[in-house]
């Protein structure tokens, strides 16, 4: 069966924009729920789109909004969770948080496609999820991903990026913007590798596997073509931005501290658990590819189009990309 009506859970975050959009291009109709209606305006002015208040965690709205569906897609993930109390805490050691959205909400949202008959599922996951990671973003993600993947009832396809950039990302943009204010620049864990891939990608990639009978049951791993250090990205940043900056390599010992430090802030840059992460390489490989014939867009294509500082002709482009139109 053709897929023509798909329910996209974080469809008004950053990669659920553009993937909600790449399958609008389709002609697919797709329900965006968000508990704040407000952030999802750009959506709102597709055709195929509707946009609805909602809270995907209250009891019984899955099964009501995935009713009449053709395909869920889940996107939603976070990547800092309170502490919580020793009985809050799942069984893989991850704060509550965690467990409400990356372990709790894939059971119920399989749980729903089950009750109403839906039977194709999209899961976003994660680059080095494994139930013995080193960090709880990661050990949840991963049985999250296990849980959903299980379901073999279902049309299940998960997908596990590295770092996504693109337009209004919170990974280059956040050193674009450390940059600007600050002289120098401390990189905490400055030789972790990522393989950083274009959201534009992912969103192609998710948008192909939905008619696609082969990706049942499989999990994708999705990057970009090259490998990067953590440090050589904020290298880059700044040459892109012709800023010039004292780049500071941190030890592990003054990451971690860094981190902690960072963890006393209402809006964490950084936190223990995500040097934690940094541990694991978020990488696929040199000879890694895109499924579906998909060819990945180099970060130095894609990133001077909206960092360079450029004149006004040759922003248009991009004010025009940021107002969506």
């Amino acid at each position: 069966m053709k897929v023509e009506n798909v329910l996209v859970l974080g469809g008004a975050g950053f990669i659920g924009r553009h993937l909600v959009a790449e399958l609008a291009r389709g002609v697919i109709k797709v329900t965006v729920p968000s508990r704040r209606r407000e952030r999802a305006k750009p959506l709102i002015q597709l055709p195929t789109v509707e946009v609805l208040e909602a809270d995907v965690t209250a009891p019984g709205v899955l099964q009501r909004l995935a009713a009449g569906r053709d395909a869920v897609i889940n996107l939603i993930g976070i990547l800092h969770s309170r502490r919580g109390r020793r009985d809050e805490r799942g069984p893989h050691d991850y704060g509550p948080d965690f467990a409400r959205l990356h372990v709790e909400l894939p059971q119920a949202v399989v749980a729903a496609c089950r009750a109403v008959g839906v039977k194709r599922l999209l899961h976003m996951s994660a680059l080095g999820a494994a139930p013995q990671a080193p960090s709880e973003y990661l050990r949840s993600k991963a049985i999250g991903e296990q849980a959903v993947l299980a379901a073999d009832d279902l049309e299940v396809t998960a997908f596990r990026p590295s770092i996504v950039f693109g337009p209004d990302d919170s990974f280059i943009n956040m050193f674009a913007g450390l940059s600007r204010f600050l002289p120098a620049l401390a990189v905490a864990c400055p030789r972790a590798r990522f393989q950083p891939v274009y959201v534009g990608d992912v969103a192609r990639a998710m948008a192909s596997a939905i008619d696609e009978a082969r990706s049942h049951g499989k999990a994708y791993d999705l990057c970009g073509p090259r490998v990067y250090t953590l440090q050589e990205l904020v290298e880059f940043v700044c040459a892109i931005t012709r800023r010039r900056r004292l780049i500071i390599p941190l030890s592990d010992r003054m990451s971690y501290l860094l981190a902690r430090l960072m963890e006393l802030a209402p809006h964490p840059l950084m936190t223990r658990d995500n040097y934690r992460s940094m541990q694991v390489p978020s990488v696929c490989g040199a000879d890694c590819t895109l499924p579906f014939g998909l060819v990945a867009q180099a970060l130095e294509a894609v990133v001077p189009f909206y960092l360079a500082p450029l004149g006004p002709r040759e922003r248009y482009p991009q004010f025009r990309w940021r107002a969506r139109r």
